[in-house]
């Protein structure tokens, strides 16, 4: 495991964008695991500065989103559907029939999780998965318990990642209760992992996921058993390293 920690925003982006566009144009039919929330916005800002100076394209490549709200119609502005369209896919020339999010709206939840497992597994594995970390050590919506399921899958929110997540939206009561999410075990068939987080608020949850104990109780902590992984931390989640 590869721990970079920054002392200026620019200069992560930069590296988390630059490790992106290096796959990309080595291979340009490259699947890309892509990620919501404020960790990966300034790489994805980093990584439209780069297509349109000419330095990387997205034309062959496919992406998988890690996960999505159930029940939060696709053009609902705050769908991760909706969050990759405005955050990335729209000022970049990938083709939107070669972008994957899970269909929270699926009238059969459980038989949408088989297909877009199905789906992933028939297009990877993945090149490269962006992640963020939750303030309990979630990644994707995988919440802390005594067990993980492996395979995508619909999860109850915890309180307290609905909480977190109340900022983008008008009222806390607004938040979905469940999310559809790649499970652990589908993230760590990645080939390389970046993960990304900033602020002080997660320096404790870093040191914890990669130097404490393997437990499902911090899904993150399982990423030390992967062979390629890279962290970029700013300076204040950091701190702690």
């Amino acid at each position: 495991m590869n721990i970079w920690t920054f002392e200026h925003e620019h200069d992560l982006n930069a590296t988390g964008a630059g490790i992106i566009a290096a796959l990309l144009q080595s291979k340009r039919k490259a699947v890309l695991g892509l990620a919501t929330g404020s960790s990966p916005v300034g790489i994805y800002k980093e990584l439209i500065q780069m297509y349109n100076k000419g330095l990387v394209s997205f034309a062959q490549a496919s992406s998988f989103n890690l996960d999505e709200y159930v029940g939060l119609p696709e053009d609902h502005p705050q769908s991760y559907r909706s969050f990759m369209n405005e955050q990335l896919f729209n000022h970049i020339d990938m083709n939107m029939d070669h972008t994957h999010v899970p269909n929270g709206n699926a009238s059969d939840l459980a038989a949408e999780c088989v297909h877009y497992e199905q789906l992933v597994n028939d297009h990877g594995p993945v090149d490269i998965q962006l992640l963020g970390i939750g303030h309990n050590g979630h990644i994707g919506f995988n919440e802390p318990g005594a067990s993980l399921t492996s395979g995508t899958h619909v999860v109850d929110l915890k309180e307290e990642t609905r909480k977190a997540n109340a900022r983008f939206f008008d009222s806390p009561t607004d938040v979905p209760k469940q999310a559809m999410t790649m499970g652990v075990g589908s993230i760590l068939k990645a080939k390389q992992i970046l993960l990304v987080a900033r602020g002080e608020d997660k320096a404790d949850i870093i040191r914890t996921a990669l130097t404490g104990p393997i437990t499902t109780e911090c899904p993150a902590s399982l990423l030390q058993c992967h062979p390629n992984v890279i962290v970029l931390l700013d300076r204040g989640a950091g701190r702690l390293m």
